[in-house]
């Protein structure tokens, strides 16, 4: 199923019309170098995917997808690379990696998401990030302003604009502050 059939189906979770271009995935990649793993959130058709495993070919990463269609694809793609097809805030409360940075690298719709879903997805970033020190969040949105409400501790910063991508989309990170 295409990426636009998912988004006709279930346009809340999807959010896209087209899959990342090659330049919003390479910006996201650029983004996330140095840290010691990288996981992936709303992974999707595996265009942001691709790019990390090529640009950041030592650093593990671990991938969640909710839509099974979407996940059995990037498992049988990357076989090497644990691929979750459950809620972002189910994985994230899970994970552990003791003293290495993690990049999370989302390209969920923060902004179309069910309040709720996106208001657990947000709550489990940020416990996330406390728990890593040193890590930190890279999203991309289609709006002019930061994904989603900051909370104290933390800033969102806007690294780069990328006008080659349908619609053009801004690259944000988050890091705590203190």
């Amino acid at each position: 199923m295409t990426l636009l059939a998912h988004l006709i189906k279930a346009p809340a979770l999807t959010g896209a019309v087209a899959p990342s271009s090659q330049f919003l995935a390479r910006a996201m990649a650029d983004a996330a170098q140095g840290a010691a793993h990288i996981v992936e959130l709303g992974a999707g058709t595996g265009a942001v995917t691709r790019v990390l495993a090529r640009q950041c070919p030592d650093v593990k990463l671990t991938v969640v997808e909710l839509q099974p269609a979407l996940a059995a694809k990037l498992a049988r793609a990357f076989p090497r690379t644990p691929v979750h097809a459950r809620p972002a805030a189910e994985v994230l409360d899970q994970l552990s990696y003791e003293g290495l940075p993690v990049a999370i690298v989302s390209s969920l719709p923060f902004r179309s998401m069910p309040t709720l879903a996106r208001a657990e997805t947000r709550d489990s970033i940020l416990q996330f990030l406390r728990r890593h020190p040193g890590s930190w969040l890279v999203q991309f949105t289609y709006q002019p302003r930061a994904p989603f409400d900051g909370e104290h501790g933390f800033a969102w910063r806007r690294r780069r604009t990328v006008v080659a991508n349908l619609p053009p989309a801004g690259v944000w990170m988050l890091r705590a502050t203190a």
